[in-house]
């Protein structure tokens, strides 16, 4: 096309196919209204009025939901939960750009100092999916998962460059419906009265468009928010197909439009070059990563028995078959679906055409494909978490099982450094604040974040430590200390009694990230007079254990391609 041609005609509504599984459609715009509304929090009733559903349909949806781990309640408000991560990871897993793509986004960042996205076209939007972010007062960051409108960002104009008249038509009418942009809840808000006209805004972007069509790029100058600006090329697939864009992000306290473009362009021009390169190398697809199910195949039932008309089987099976899709490298057959779920092939089919209608996967000759809109089920808000915000949830509810104070804590330099805490609300209970910092050699979490290092990290580590007497039970010397360490490691816990303090017990284990490294430990600590140590190991232990699964599990979700900070 030439340029964004008038069209006048509304996009005519897509019709429901037959076989529409009704709760699942119901289900995900639940969580959708969950994942995209303003704040973090959600009671029933606002969920009824922005879904225009029944408040005893919510209140079902909800309790599947809840009961699958997808949300999570507190206070009586619904809450994103951290396995609705799966579900933009299945979109991400199947990127078969985004692993070649993302190491070098990353050595582009530390080459020019300055933040890279890479994002790729969602409707006539742009959904960011990978972000190398540098670290400054002045932070200048996209949450994988964001999506911007195409008229004001730099991909935007790159992308709709190849619009066909339906795009451009559909463009339209989305800008006639929300003027204001409200549907796009990553964008800042604009000063009140600042909006220009719909007809200016349309001119600037048929200008924009040809500009990046003539030179084979874009430029954002303050089009999203004042002071930011960005430089985006294309990259392109072997066939000549525009599949994403990368942009490097900066703001006007540190260059102008003019010279970010003068400085950059000639080593985004390389490493799109690279890129494409990458990506023009055969890579192994459709293949699944492992034979299990998503979930075991009677869960269902077990869970239908459980909770009864509470529980929405077909919105459990429709978000396991959604979810499947992370286990895949590449387009999805039925048959690879239905195994993985376990579910009958005419089942999965059922929910992959709900799937197909609402915008979430895609199907063609050679299989389904999970789309970026699967990314507005959460996974921006999530990807924003940081281990802290993972774990005190599951701190707080191990609290309430063992009426005992709860911690999480990493290991920093020859330290321990807490970075979560629940306290109990006994009179008598242990007083730490998160922050503080402690000897890791003499406390448990401290002894498990130890017993995690490769041996020469972990021998070369207790060769610097001169352990000193806290307590007369103190493990002092080195030799004793390499001991204990050795045994955590082979348990896979520590037990800490009275070595840090005089009545202080304590038991840690460690926590997980996707990957299998241990990057946390979680404990419980407790005044040794309320139990002898065989007591409380043997009734704290196991809850300590699943909780501490149960973080791992949570922080595998969403750290799977956004690291999660642990500070």
């Amino acid at each position: 096309m030439s340029q964004l041609t008038e069209v006048t005609t509304a996009p005519e509504a897509t019709t429901a196919p037959d076989e529409l599984v009704g709760p699942l459609e119901r289900g995900l715009a639940v969580l959708r209204a969950v994942a995209t509304g303003p704040g973090t929090r959600h009671r029933p009733g606002d969920l009824v009025r922005t879904t225009g559903l029944a408040r005893s349909t919510v209140d079902r949806v909800a309790t599947t939901l809840v009961r699958l781990g997808f949300l999570r309640t507190e206070d009586r408000d619904l809450l994103l939960a951290p396995r609705s991560a799966e579900l933009g990871n299945a979109y991400l897993a199947g990127c078969a750009f985004l692993e070649a793509l993302g190491p070098r986004a990353e050595a582009l960042a530390d080459e020019l100092d300055e933040s890279v996205s890479v994002a790729v076209p969602d409707g006539d939007g742009v959904r960011f999916i990978a972000q190398a972010a540098r670290r400054r007062a002045m932070a200048i960051s996209f949450r994988v998962g964001d999506l911007l409108p195409a008229e004001r960002c730099a991909p935007g104009a790159l992308f709709a460059a190849d619009w066909d008249d339906v795009q451009q038509e559909r463009w339209r009418a989305r800008r006639l419906h929300d003027p204001l942009d409200t549907d796009f809840p990553a964008l800042p808000p604009r000063p009140a009265g600042a909006e220009p006209a719909s007809e200016q805004i349309e001119a600037d972007f048929v200008a924009r468009v040809r500009q990046a069509r003539e030179d084979g790029f874009a430029v954002d100058s303050r089009l999203i928010e004042p002071g930011l600006i960005a430089v985006s090329l294309p990259v392109r697939d072997p066939a000549g197909a525009v599949v994403c864009a990368v942009s490097v992000v900066s703001h006007t306290s540190r260059h102008s439009a003019e010279s970010l473009t003068a400085r950059v362009l000639p080593p985004l021009r390389a490493a799109v070059a690279t890129m494409e390169a990458a990506l023009r190398t055969p890579s192994a697809n459709g293949t699944p990563a492992t034979a299990a199910a998503i979930r075991p195949p009677h869960a269902d039932s077990a869970l239908k028995e459980e909770l009864g008309a509470g529980f929405l089987q077909s919105l459990a099976r429709g978000l396991d078959v959604l979810c499947a899709f992370g286990s895949l490298d590449g387009p999805a057959r039925l048959a690879d679906l239905a195994r993985l779920t376990g579910l009958p092939r005419a089942t999965a089919r059922r929910s992959l055409i709900t799937l197909r209608h609402l915008g979430y996967v895609q199907e063609d000759a050679d299989g389904f494909r999970a789309l970026p809109r699967v990314l507005e089920l959460g996974y921006a808000r999530l990807s924003g978490l940081t281990l802290a915000g993972i774990a005190t949830p599951h701190l707080a509810e191990l609290v309430d099982r063992v009426h005992e104070s709860a911690s999480l804590a990493v290991l920093d330099d020859d330290e321990i450094r807490y970075v979560a805490r629940v306290a109990s609300t006994r009179i008598m209970h242990i007083d730490i604040m998160v922050g503080t910092r402690l000897p890791a050699y003499a406390t448990s979490m401290g002894r498990v974040l130890l017993a995690a290092l490769p041996d020469d990290r972990r021998a070369a580590r207790l060769a610097r430590v001169t352990p000193e007497a806290l307590t007369p039970r103190t493990v002092a010397t080195p030799e004793a200390l390499a001991k204990a360490v050795a045994a955590t490691a082979r348990l896979g816990y520590a037990w800490v009694e009275q070595e840090l303090e005089e009545g202080l017990r304590s038991i840690a284990a460690p926590v997980t990230n996707g990957g299998g490294q241990v990057v946390a430990a979680v404990n419980v600590a407790l005044h040794a007079g309320r139990a002898t140590g065989e007591e409380s190991l043997a009734t704290l232990l196991p809850h300590l254990l699943e909780t501490a699964a149960r973080i791992s599990a949570d922080l595998a979700a969403v750290g799977r391609f956004s690291p999660v900070p642990t500070g």
